[in-house]
């Protein structure tokens, strides 16, 4: 492991968090795509399948940041542990109605309240922050590693689960990603000497953390964000399709995991100058330009390739945006402001997924790329218009107005 990297485990327990959240966020990528296998494989109602994996997506994504939010108020373990059981209850519930082929509204009710799965990214980046609030160049480390996390998990996961789910049991995908949360928030919270120390006086007078201007450009730049990573999902399943190599679509949207985690791990690496806020800028864009490459795929190799250096772009946008997110967001509400970015990404997905379906139903996969490329548009356009809140002093700070000073001093240190 690199030397930046060796670094920010050396405290003490950093890497027992860092393993637990790893298992704890394996359902964010193993959950949706295995109640559409198994849906899909129990009833062959694509349709049925595919409108259960987006009210999952909306309950988390509405549900998400008030767990987050009494997280911030009440600790880690004291809101985790509940709102896992009821997430995990409603997985089972959901997975016995599918097999014993009940109505489809419990299919519904269940869907939705499993939206309760925490948002475990979040939490770990809060422990991260917590201890090195002092230090940005580790805590841009430390970032940039829980992004390569999140790359694994979006490599492995969607493999294991539709892997499970077609080889062994229609049920076995949802199930294993189940059983991977119920270990990794057991495990994330009973370490407790690395949870940050909750803020309940402070977090009930101030409301919610979405009414900071920064944060709120980020969320609906996520918005358009996820939109792109829906849309790219959904057409290059159909794209694959089109050229009887269904299968393939996976190892193709793997290699775009793998584009950002090969980014994630360099970025990591780098001590850069200047501000944040353009760097993060320059992501958003590069992203949105990464998607006229696409236009031009007529087979699977190319496809690869140019999903692979659109991933470039995606590791380093958004280790930049949890450094504007802390920036941004007081210290009492960081894990909800985080968890903002969650929800921002969690209903572009379901937007972009919808809106490809339907583009692709009606003109084919290649067209279906539009879709994508309209997202990354829409993204660059909101960056553009709201970049001069993120530049310009934070509006609502929880660390004070020296420790801002502190931190703009250190990043133009930074060689």
């Amino acid at each position: 492991m690199p030397s930046p990297y060796r670094e920010i485990f050396t405290a003490p327990g950093a890497k027992r968090f860092s393993a637990a959240g790893f298992l704890g966020r394996m359902p964010l990528s193993m959950l949706g795509i295995g109640v559409v296998t198994m849906v899909s494989q129990l009833t062959g109602r694509y349709g049925l399948a595919g409108a259960l994996s987006a009210t999952l997506a909306m309950s988390a994504a509405v549900l998400g940041p008030q767990i987050s939010r009494l997280v911030d108020r009440h600790g880690q373990r004291r809101v985790l542990r509940p709102a896992t059981l009821v997430a995990l209850a409603a997985v089972a519930g959901l997975l016995v109605c599918a097999q014993q082929r009940l109505p489809d509204w419990t299919l519904f009710v269940f869907a939705a309240g499993a939206g309760c799965v925490p948002s475990v990214g979040s939490m770990v980046r809060a422990r991260w922050a917590e201890i090195y609030r002092g230090s940005p160049r580790r805590l841009h480390t430390a970032y940039s590693w829980e992004s390569i996390v999140d790359e694994v998990c979006f490599i492995f996961g969607p493999i294991i689960s539709i892997g499970l789910s077609t080889a062994w049991f229609p049920e076995a995908g949802p199930l294993l990603a189940a059983v991977f949360l119920l270990v990794g928030v057991v495990w994330l919270t009973s370490q407790r000497a690395t949870e940050p120390v909750p803020h309940p006086r402070e977090r009930h007078a101030r409301g919610s953390a979405l009414r900071s201007p920064g944060l709120q450009v980020l969320v609906v730049t996520f918005v358009a964000t996820g939109a792109i990573f829906g849309a790219v999902d959904v057409v290059t399943v159909a794209f694959a399709e089109e050229r009887g190599h269904k299968a393939a679509a996976s190892v193709v949207l793997a290699v775009y995991a793998l584009g950002s985690c090969v980014a994630g791990a360099v970025f990591g690496l780098l001590h850069l100058r200047g501000r944040a806020s353009t760097r993060w800028l320059l992501g958003v864009c590069a992203m949105a330009v990464s998607m006229i490459p696409l236009q031009l795929a007529g087979s699977l190799p190319f496809l690869a390739v140019a999903l692979f250096v659109a991933g470039l772009a995606i590791a380093p946008t958004m280790v930049t945006t949890m450094a504007l997110v802390e920036q941004h967001v007081p210290r009492t509400e960081l894990t909800e402001g985080m968890t903002w970015t969650s929800t921002g990404l969690a209903v572009g997905v379901a937007l972009g997924s919808s809106a490809s379906g339907w583009v692709v139903d009606a003109s084919g996969a290649e067209a279906g790329y539009a879709v994508p490329a309209v997202a990354g548009a829409l993204a660059a356009a909101v960056a553009f218009l709201g970049y001069r809140r993120l530049s310009g002093p934070a509006a609502t700070g929880g660390r004070g107005e020296d420790d801002r000073n502190r931190r703009t001093g250190d990043d133009e240190r930074v060689a």
